[in-house]
């Protein structure tokens, strides 16, 4: 779009930021970066007891029929919401990983509550609510020490 020398101003501005709004709104459908996502939220617990901190990953399970990108959320002081901190899933089957620490990652002295915990869940194509609990069964086996990793 040329503007004239003398009308060089807000008019001219103002038609030059239409049409670049109307091509960035027209795009090419289907808003953007792949298929449509659902906000997943709710509650993560093990043995009973509120996870402080950790990271919930929701995998499409392939075996189930399911594909598309993985959603994720930050667990904290037992609750995660992928609309707050992080990003919704394409509903359907999935399979579900969740870590647990004893503390916010940035802390020090932080401990992995039990080994990284893997279950399936069926979700909702629609923001929806999912809880967790991790069994005590979880953390057999761990050893956990104040040692700093070599």
């Amino acid at each position: 779009m040329r503007c004239p020398r003398k009308s060089v101003g807000v008019s001219c501005l103002v038609a030059i930021s239409v049409v670049g709004l109307f091509l960035c709104c027209s795009g090419c459908g289907g808003g953007g970066d792949g298929p449509e996502r659902f906000d997943v939220s709710g509650k993560v617990t093990f043995d009973g007891n509120a996870v402080p901190a950790g990271q919930i990953v929701f995998e499409p399970d392939a075996e189930a029929g399911n594909s598309g990108p993985a959603g994720h959320a930050t667990i904290s002081e037992g609750a995660f919401n992928t609309a707050k901190d992080g990003r919704g899933t394409v509903g359907g089957p999935h399979i579900v990983r969740i870590t647990g620490l004893s503390g916010p990652a940035d802390s020090t002295g932080v401990k992995p509550l039990f080994r990284e915990f893997q279950t399936k869940a069926n979700l909702e194509k629609k923001a929806s609510t999912a809880n967790f609990d991790v069994p005590a069964s979880a953390a057999q086996g761990m050893v956990i020490s104040n040692e700093p990793p070599p």
